[in-house]
Parts: structure tokens; C-alpha cells; sequence
């Protein structure tokens, strides 16, 4: 299960952003989802510091291919707003809802039996937004040191990290419901069982994978997989989350935010609930707030981040403008848990 399109939805047809040198994550006041506190240097004339490449007046808004921490202009917004109300107006039929939700893995396997691992990038920019991944590796304390990521897909964030991380004391759990994407996973070259396993297990179920000890994971990684759930399993999930986790262990998240251009251009019937949609391949997706995230994370974990990670895609030959919207935050266990 991995909903990123490239880091854009499956089928909506959404632009894949340039390649990140420098996080472009903004921490957001722990009250408030629009408060913005930036720390990037201003770099607009280096072409790799994207992460740090602000706006600075709007005339200048095509001589870039992206820009960071940009806030949608007013034309979008009254878009966003239309098309939003267009969704309400316009929503799955009711006879067709149920199956959308009773059976949410067989639209995930039917997506991998076709696109493979052809589909997604492999995530190179994690040593930018999740440094934790890497660090560890200069602490000669450390024995074994376990991640697991949370809906794998075909293991483009799996991959990465074994090929970066030389480290024999890695090893890597890599999960998700769709049994195809498994078997991708286990297809690959790059595969190797004394490094990493990979199993089907439903981030969202009742019970805990046999593959993995509780409280035994170093590092969990959910990239663009918690949007695929129904909001009513959020809350196992979690549970499941801390249960793995070691006692000062990490959740490093990201995921899709409220008004992305991946919601706003969705057409009619797409809508299921609020702010939860049906891609034209079946899978679902969910649009967040930085205030949801916290309170949906915050009764169990310490939030070390909660940011949010706003994109000005520019499209210069026909000169449009594409607001992306991500969410990406770190969840700590407590080391008194």
C-alpha cells in the first residue's frame, strides 16, 4: 500500500516535484496548522537547494520550476473552495460506498498487478526529511538496530535504505495489506532475507504481525499510507504503532495535506466522506490538517514534529501554477512507556 503517485495520487494525473536537497518541511505552531516558523537559508539562485527556495515577489514566479513554503494565492483558494463544494455535491453513490470499504486491498493488489514496481520513484530524499534513519549507525551502543516500514508498496523506501546503510546491524521489516506488493518486494533482486523480511499485515487489524516482537522496532515509517485508511481504523493503527515500537522508539510520517492540488482536482463521485476520496483505481485517500495529525497521534506519542510541507509547482512553457500540500511529522514513544 503506498499512495504517493511519485508523491502525487495514483490517477489524478498530479506533477512529480524536482528533487529535494534540503527539507522543505515547516514546523507549525502546535496550536495552530497556519502558523509557519522556517529555518532554510535563503538559496533562490542554487539550483539543488530546493527545500529553502522562496518566493520572494510574484513576478518572478515562472524563472523557477518549483517553490517552497509558497501559500496558495487567492485564485486557487476560490478554486479549492468550488471544487470542494462540487465534491459534496457530488459524491460516491451509496450503493457503490460499501465496497470501497469492505474490501480495500484487492484495489491495491489489482494496482500492483498491473504497475509492479514501475510506478513509484525510489524515495532518495529520506536522508533529507528523516535523517533518524541514518544517524544511528555512529552509535557503537547500539546492537541491532530494526525498522519497519508500514506499507512498503514495491519497496521504493526499502530498497534505498538497505543499498545507503551498510550497517550489519540493519535489519528491516517491510509491510503492506496488498499480497501483490509483497510479492514484488520479494521478486527483487535487491531482496535479501538476511537483511529484510517482507509479509502481508494490515496496519489497521486487530492483531500484531507473528513477523514482529511488540516493542521491538527501532523506527517505523508510514509514507503516504495513513491516508489510505477509513478514519474509524485510525485509532487501531496507532495502537498498533506504539505497541511496536520500543520504548523511545520513532514514528516518522508523511502524508497528503488538506486543499493538495491531488484533492482539489478530483472529479465527481470521488468523494466518500469528508475529505476521504476514491481514486479512479479504487484505492482511497485522505487529505489531513497538522491538527488532526496531532490529536489523532497526540494521546499516545510526544510530537517531535508536526509540519507541514507547502510546494509551488510552475509549469513555465504554459505558465500554470500547482500547489502541492504534504504533512510530515515525527511521533516519539515515551522512553517511560
Amino acid at each position: 500500500m503506498d499512495g504517493s503517485c511519485n508523491s502525487s495520487a495514483p490517477s489524478n494525473g498530479c506533477p512529480e516535484p524536482p528533487k529535494k536537497q534540503a527539507s522543505s518541511a515547516a514546523e507549525v505552531s502546535r496550536h495552530s496548522s497556519t502558523q509557519l516558523a522556517t529555518s532554510n537559508d535563503l538559496e533562490a539562485d542554487n539550483a539543488s537547494s530546493f527545500g529553502s527556495r522562496l518566493l520572494s515577489a510574484e513576478k518572478n514566479v515562472f524563472e523557477h520550476n518549483a517553490w517552497d513554503h509558497v501559500e496558495p494565492d487567492s485564485e486557487y483558494l476560490e478554486y479549492a473552495e468550488q471544487q470542494i463544494r462540487m465534491h459534496h455535491e457530488n459524491p460516491v453513490p451509496a450503493e457503490q460506498r460499501e465496497i470501497y470499504n469492505t474490501t480495500p486491498a484487492e484495489f491495491w493488489n489489482s494496482f500492483y498487478s498491473i504497475n509492479q514496481n514501475r510506478f513509484f520513484k525510489d524515495r532518495h530524499w529520506l536522508r533529507v526529511e528523516f535523517p533518524e534513519l541514518f544517524n544511528w549507525t555512529t552509535d557503537r551502543n547500539q546492537s541491532k538496530f530494526n525498522i519497519m516500514e508500514v506499507g512498503c508498496g514495491a519497496g521504493n523506501a526499502v530498497f534505498p535504505i538497505l543499498a545507503d546503510i551498510a550497517d550489519p546491524r540493519l535489519f528491516v521489516y517491510a509491510c503492506d495489506y496488498s499480497q501483490v506488493a509483497i510479492d514484488v518486494v520479494k521478486a527483487s533482486e535487491a531482496y535479501d532475507q538476511q537483511r529484510c523480511t517482507a509479509f502481508v499485515w494490515d496496519l489497521a487489524g486487530t492483531e500484531l504481525p507473528t513477523d514482529v516482537q511488540p516493542e521491538s522496532i527501532d523506527i517505523m515509517l508510514m509514507i503516504f499510507v495513513f491516508s489510505a485508511l477509513h478514519p474509524k481504523q485510525w485509532n487501531q493503527a496507532v495502537d498498533n504503532a506504539y505497541r511496536l515500537l520500543k520504548p523511545g522508539g520513532i514514528l516518522l510520517f508523511r502524508d497528503y495535506g488538506r486543499n493538495d492540488l491531488a484533492q482539489v482536482r478530483f472529479k465527481k463521485s470521488r468523494l466518500l466522506e469528508d475529505n476521504l476520496y476514491i481514486r479512479g483505481d479504487g484505492t482511497r485517500v485522505y487529505f489531513f490538517t497538522n491538527d488532526e495529525l496531532a490529536e489523532i497521534f497526540g494521546a499516545k506519542f510526544e510530537i517531535e514534529q508536526n509540519a507541514i510541507d507547502r510546494r509551488l509547482l510552475v509549469n513555465r512553457k504554459r505558465e500554470l501554477k500547482m500547489y502541492r500540500v504534504w504533512l510530515q511529522a515525527k511521533f516519539r514513544k515515551s522512553n517511560n512507556a
